[in-house]
């Protein structure tokens, strides 16, 4: 398995950069792996995407799709693909330490 480092910790991901344990994920790391996805700062609309995509995650087993994301995050569709552009659930995912949500390709 390969790894990666963020805020100084070695943690497990995927081929594609996905944590393969989300518990080794901590806030710290949040903007490392947000830059990594082009976005340079973390804002608090972003922030309530992360905790979501993290909260459904430990509820269901796996984060909700963009249209799940955009029905019951509080966040619209139109907003969350201007906070995450290269797709909000798979994005989103990977800044907030989870694996990459069942759907994404």
């Amino acid at each position: 398995m390969p790894t990666a480092t963020y805020a100084g910790t070695d943690v497990t991901v995927n081929d594609e950069g996905f944590f393969e344990d989300p518990t080794q994920w901590t806030e710290a790391m949040a903007p490392e792996l947000a830059a990594g996805e082009g976005i340079d700062t973390l804002t608090d609309r972003h922030w309530e995407v992360i905790r979501f995509m993290r909260s459904e995650y430990d509820a269901k087993g796996t984060g909700p799709t963009v249209r799940i994301l955009g029905k019951t995050s509080g966040v619209p569709v139109k907003e969350l693909y201007q906070l995450f552009p290269k797709g909000p659930a798979k994005q989103a995912a990977k800044v907030a330490g989870i694996p990459k949500p069942r759907g994404c390709i």
